[in-house]
């Protein structure tokens, strides 16, 4: 058994008392959808300056919860939509905006 080490050379093969999983939904979401979501909850309309692919830009990504989904049952079911309304909820609260 390896303890984890902070300057352990190889980190997937330590061991640690606890384990942490990436939250999120896994199904990649369009960028434009994600900017529609942030307008209608902000009430917003984006100043847009669109590029093309920047070296180091991915053209996709997505939350991995398979761990997650295997350990403890959870699946996602929040949209991008509810989740992003919900964080504009809590913003303007939590700052008085």
């Amino acid at each position: 058994m390896i303890i984890f080490q902070p300057n352990h050379s190889d980190i997937t093969t330590a061991e640690a008392p606890y384990k942490i999983y990436n939250i999120g939904n896994n199904q990649p979401i369009k960028l434009e959808r994600f900017i529609k979501a942030i307008e209608l909850a902000t009430g917003k309309q984006a100043v847009r300056n669109n590029l093309p692919m920047q070296a180091g830009d991915v053209p996709r990504t997505y939350a991995d919860v398979s761990d997650l989904m295997n350990d403890v049952d959870f699946k996602p079911e929040t949209t991008i939509e509810n989740g992003i309304n919900a964080f504009v909820d809590w913003y303007r609260d939590f700052y008085k905006a």
